[in-house]
């Protein structure tokens, strides 16, 4: 039979093997998990700065309308009572 100290190194060798796979599975799916946060967080951010945008794009184009709708009126009453 073989020496036991041979198969109690043989052992902590797969054990320390195995605790390194372990941990490299761990960290990868720490890092997969914290790259779907940050893109899941950057798509939010940039839905709401799209949001923003179109928020006041569509303002500015109501105000040119409002404005232009206005100016229209009151060169119409200008001109009917001038």
């Amino acid at each position: 039979m073989g020496n036991p100290k041979d198969k109690t190194r043989q052992i902590s060798l797969t054990d320390k093997q195995t605790h390194r796979q372990t941990d490299g599975q761990k960290d990868r799916q720490t890092d997969r998990q914290t790259d779907r946060q940050t893109d899941r967080q950057t798509d939010r951010q940039t839905d709401r700065q799209t949001d923003r945008q179109t928020d006041r794009q569509t303002d500015r184009q109501t105000d040119r309308q409002t404005d232009g709708r206005t100016d229209r009126q009151t060169d119409r009453q200008t001109f009917k009572y001038t």
